[in-house]
Formats: C-alpha cells, structure tokens, sequence
C-alpha cells in the first residue's frame, strides 16, 4: 500500500510512521507549509515531498485539487493526515473516502475541533485521551478505529495533557495504519471489516503514561 502524509508542523507522527516498519510504504510527503520540519524528516528518510501553499490558491477547492493531483501522481492508496490543519473539501474527501486517516486529540465524539485538552479539563473529566478515524466531510465525524486513554491527573494542564496525548498518538496511529495496510481491516462502500468481521466499536487502549 502506497501511503502519503499530509503535514503542517513539525511531524512527529510522521515520524512514528516512518520508525514502525509498516507493511505499506511512505512515498510521499506534502506540506501546506514550507518552513515545517515534517518535510526534513521526510528527506532525511529520502522521501519524496511537495509544498503546496494554501496562499497560493484563491479558493479550497482549487486547493484541494491541487492536492488531490499530486496523490494521484504518486499512486497513493491511503492519505494519512498528521497535524495537516487545513478543513477539506467536501468534494476532496469524497474522492478518497475509507482511503484517509486522522488523528484527533480528544475521546470523539467528545471535543471536536479545537483545544480538546482545555475542554476536557474544564468539564472535569476523568479520562482523556486520542481517536483514530476515517474522514469524513463532518469535522471529525467518521468512523472511529481506536482510542487511547489515559487518566487525568490532579496536577495536569492543557499542556502537560497535550504532552501525554501526544506520546499515545505514536503508538496507535501506526497501529491502525498497519490494520489498513495489512489488510486486516477493510473498508467498502461504508462498510468496515476487521479480521473478516463487521466493525462498529473502535478499540480501546489504556495507557499510564
């Protein structure tokens, strides 16, 4: 499975990817941004990148389709969204439904959109944590595949959440990564299989970190 990762930062996801030996292969890397150091990772691991500056475009659309080329030049089979912040079109996601990934920082459907960690601790949660899913042209609103819990602690702030969210992150994306590339899940038409079964629930793992 050909596999492309979408960036804006400083790709530690990325990297995670890049350091788990998937059965897929990372052929390409493509930033909206030119200063992010997502895109030395990439070359230092001789990947083949693209900027492609939302500036430049006048319209998302426009955008999107620029993106959209350029996966189709690489042959991909799954786009992998590693703290891409751009919102996609509806029409671009469509195009590569059950064929795209993200990475959300919160327990969906609690905290969509932003500042998950400060939302969690104002609510005065007990568990927080990350969720893995398909996209879908709803904000953070496809199907779920895994999340990572942990425990709030009494001393934890926005950061110090952001920081242990981060370290779960690096360990279930390249999971469920590994599920699509593997084959060990499906997805057809909206409809989902893991080991040969239906699936609807996405798996939990709880973390001390």
């Amino acid at each position: 499975m050909r596999i492309a990762v979408l960036v804006s930062g400083s790709g530690s996801n990325l990297q995670a990817l890049l350091d788990a030996n998937l059965s897929g292969e990372v052929v390409g890397v493509i930033s909206n941004r030119s200063d992010a150091y997502a895109l030395q990772r990439a070359a230092n691991a001789n990947i083949a990148t693209c900027v492609i500056k939302h500036s430049a475009y006048p319209e998302r659309t426009t955008f999107d389709a620029a993106l959209h080329q350029q996966l189709l030049e690489w042959q991909v089979d799954l786009v992998i969204l590693a703290g891409f912040m751009r919102i996609l079109s509806a029409s671009f996601v469509q195009q590569w439904e059950g064929k795209m990934l993200n990475i959300h920082p919160s327990l969906l459907p609690k905290y969509k959109g932003m500042h998950t960690h400060q939302r969690a601790l104002d609510a005065g949660d007990r568990t927080h944590g990350c969720t893995v899913h398909f996209v879908t042209a709803e904000l953070d609103a496809g199907q779920a595949l895994a999340q990572g819990v942990l425990n709030i602690q009494p001393n934890d702030t926005a950061q110090t959440l952001a920081d242990r969210v981060h370290t779960i992150e690096h360990h279930i994306y390249p999971m469920v990564v590994e599920w699509l590339c593997s084959g060990q899940m499906t997805y057809q038409d909206g409809f989902i299989t893991y080991h040969q079964a239906p699936f609807s629930e996405p798996e939990i793992l709880y973390f001390n970190s």
